[in-house]
């Protein structure tokens, strides 16, 4: 039995998104193939992620001089333990599986605030004299997006996602990209029939 990590990164639903619709798609078809396996789904639109704010780091910076954890005021507390939280549960995941549209050639920020829980020194990676070395071993990830038009995978969100997953570790990141149907809205039905035809095998493989 595996632990699968699904993080929706998508405030719509999947009969509004495009990659929440892949992403359902996905599951259906993940579900049928490991029916015995631990699906956790982190919406991030829905479920609290704290950003990296004054009040986290103030609260880091208190705990490195030997602050007890109990001393920090009620917010920082509950700020810095979620944290931890959303980074322990990344990384007590198998697979980990990513949804969200592209927004103006970038990921949406409460999946960039997400992203920060899972990049953490000392624990996804770590300084070494020869430069940082990943500390995640032995995971796999999907990467779904919709983007309007055609980017192969070039676009800066996806080849963030891709590069902070592979800096942390986990080598084998596959990518579903739904693209083109704004471009081309004549083309939606096939395109779009593709990405889920696609979406349906890797939930029979991944």
């Amino acid at each position: 039995m595996s632990k699968l990590l699904v993080v929706k990164a998508h405030p719509l639903t999947k009969e509004e998104s495009r990659s929440v619709r892949a992403l359902e798609t996905f599951l259906a078809s993940y579900q049928a193939q490991n029916p015995t396996d631990e699906i956790d789904v982190l919406d991030v639109y829905a479920d609290s992620v704290p950003e990296i704010d004054e009040e986290l780091l103030s609260g880091w910076g208190a705990l490195r001089t030997g602050t007890e954890f109990t001393a920090l005021n009620e917010s920082q507390q509950t700020k810095v333990a979620r944290f931890n939280e959303l980074t322990d549960q990344f990384l007590g995941a198998d697979k980990v599986v990513i949804a969200n549209a592209l927004w103006n050639l970038n990921v949406p920020t409460r999946l960039k605030a997400w992203v920060d829980t899972i990049n953490v020194a000392g624990k996804t990676f770590k300084y070494t004299d020869e430069g940082p070395k990943p500390l995640t071993n032995g995971k796999k990830a999907l990467h779904i997006q919709s983007n309007g038009g055609f980017y192969e995978g070039q676009d800066f969100a996806s080849q963030y996602v891709k590069g902070i997953l592979n800096f942390i570790g986990i080598e084998k990141v596959e990518q579903l990209f739904i693209e083109g149907i704004d471009h081309h809205p004549e083309k939606a039905e096939e395109l779009l029939g593709a990405a889920m035809d696609q979406a349906t095998t890797l939930g029979k493989t991944f």
